[in-house]
């Protein structure tokens, strides 16, 4: 295969505030030089990108003068919210879909195109800004296509691993907006904080993921109205952090 041109591992989002936003899976780009074999409209569709997840970041960033960090591939190539062993790093189903170009696909050559690449600029970024907080945006589903599992009715999830600081604030915080939120949930951040665990848990700073429901950010307005709910409970996470409660 050949190697993918080159091209930046993350869109940089410039900002003066002590929180850092991270987006994982912000974009549903498939680099030349890869084929997935999959049709086009599962590119629009959750298994390939989180739905609202990099307008509602990039929505924040502007209301809380936030640096952000951006992903650049979707995880059809390459889920970079995974560890390099994971199982599921390259998918080769995901949710029902089958992604024949990733059968038999070169395990290291995609870490090292972008895996590796994406988490260095990260590194970069926590180490040069000292955030107080890190906050993970992502989207979820309503209902999977596989499993039989009923529809989700959460509106809202906050994941954590350990680190309880931020996610006791934010939880506490949307709740009492009456969202349903989900307390790990829809899934523990406990089985899959990858990103989190590596940038923030690893060198002792407040991280937390919000999840929101999909189809609540699928549009310019969803956007604008989670970022009015989200950006006061993260900066009361924040404040909580910085006096060390």
């Amino acid at each position: 295969m050949t190697k993918p041109q080159p091209h930046p591992p993350v869109v940089v989002i410039d900002g003066t505030a002590d929180i850092l936003l991270l987006c994982d899976h912000a974009s549903n780009r498939v680099p030349d030089g890869i084929v997935l074999g999959v049709d086009p409209d599962v590119m629009q569709r959750h298994v390939a990108v989180d739905i609202g997840a990099e307008p509602l970041t990039r929505a924040l960033a502007a209301r809380l003068a936030a640096p952000a960090m951006l992903a650049t591939v979707s995880r059809l190539v390459i889920d970079l919210h995974r560890e390099p062993d994971h199982p599921a790093l390259i998918p080769v189903e995901s949710d029902g879909v089958s992604v024949p170009g990733n059968d038999g696909a070169d395990r290291f050559e995609r870490i090292a195109w972008f895996h590796a690449p994406y988490h260095t600029a990260l590194s970069h970024a926590v180490t040069a800004r000292k955030p107080r907080l890190i906050v993970a945006i992502h989207s979820f589903t309503r209902q999977l296509e596989t499993g039989g599992n009923p529809p989700r009715t959460l509106e809202a999830g906050v994941l954590y691993n350990r680190d309880v600081r931020a996610a006791r604030v934010l939880v506490a915080g949307l709740r009492a907006q009456g969202i349903e939120t989900g307390d790990n949930e829809p899934y523990s951040g406990r089985v899959l904080n990858a990103t989190l665990n590596r940038h923030g848990e690893a060198r002792g700073i407040a991280c937390v993921s919000i999840e929101v429901r999909k189809d609540l950010i699928a549009d310019t307005g969803g956007v604008a109205r989670w970022c009015n709910i989200l950006a006061p409970v993260i900066i009361a996470a924040r404040d909580r952090i910085w006096r060390g409660e």
